[in-house]
Order: C-alpha cells, then structure tokens, then sequence
C-alpha cells in the first residue's frame, strides 16, 4: 500500500521531534535545578519553557501512540471477536478516534489558538504569545487523523479482501 511509506516516515519525524524536545525538557529541568539550588538564582524562563515542553513532548506522544496502536483501551470486547471481524472493530474504533481528533482536538485547538492571538495572551516569562504553545494541539490531532485515516484505510482494505474470499 502506498500510504505506509508516508506512514513510516511520520512515525520516524515524530519519534526524532519527540526524541529531541524531551532532551531540551531534561536540559531545561537540570539548568533549573542547578540555577536554584547551586547559583541560589532560579531560572523563570527555564521554568516556564519546560512547562511547554512538557505539554508538547505529552501530545506528540499521544499521537505517536495513536499510530503504533499503543493507547489505552480495553480489548475484552476485540479478544471475544473471531479474526473475521476484528478489521470491522478497527474500522469502527478509529473513525470514532478520527472524528474526536477532528472536532475536538484540532477543531478545539485552533479556536483556542485564535482566542489567544485575538486576546493577545502573553506566557509570563518569555512574553511569547500562548497562541504559539498550544499549535501543538491542531497539529498532534491532524497527526491523529493521518494515523485514523491509515487504519481506516487498512482494515477497509482488509474487510473487502476477506469477504471476497
């Protein structure tokens, strides 16, 4: 299938932008330890940045465990199914993700996005607009709605082949 390459690719730049956000989140908390307790002078910005981090590294996660299937469910409900309907399962399962990706998390996210640039909302420290820390939200949930949208694809594609058969 063509989409798997485009697949793998998306899972390596979120693993590789997710590898390195976390290296500057552990360097933004060791520089905060050591400022406070060593140079006795606390780094706010520090401080605040690894906040950000800490929301961006969560919800790019979250749609990285969105694509290797990883998130948190409850499979009693797919462990009772024969290996038949399972793909419809899938199919049912991911376009309730899609649709809750779209209306909420990127729909959602870009209002806020809006509200915040609209009301000029400034982050205490670094004095960035706020609008630019939650991006994050409209982008791990197209992120989520690509990964939807594979599955989708694939346990369709799975469905006609096996009735078919």
């Amino acid at each position: 299938m063509i989409l798997k390459p485009l697949k793998l690719a998306v899972d390596r730049a979120i693993a590789t932008f997710s590898v390195l956000v976390m290296i500057a989140l552990v360097v933004c908390v060791v520089w905060q330890v050591f400022s406070r307790y060593v140079l006795n002078q606390p780094s706010t910005l520090t401080d605040e940045l690894a906040r950000f981090l800490m929301i961006w590294v969560g919800l790019l996660g979250a749609s990285y465990t969105v694509g290797a299937q990883r998130h948190l469910s409850i499979d009693f409900l797919a462990m009772t199914l024969p290996e038949g309907k399972k793909p419809l399962l899938g199919l049912i399962i991911n376009s309730l993700i899609l649709l809750f990706s779209a209306l909420v998390i990127v729909n959602g996210g870009l209002m806020l996005i809006d509200k915040t640039l609209a009301t000029g909302q400034l982050s205490a420290a670094m004095q960035i607009p706020m609008g630019y820390v939650y991006f994050v939200l409209p982008l791990s949930g197209g992120i989520m709605m690509f990964y939807s949208l594979y599955f989708i694809v694939t346990d369709a594609l799975s469905l006609t082949r096996k009735g078919a058969n």
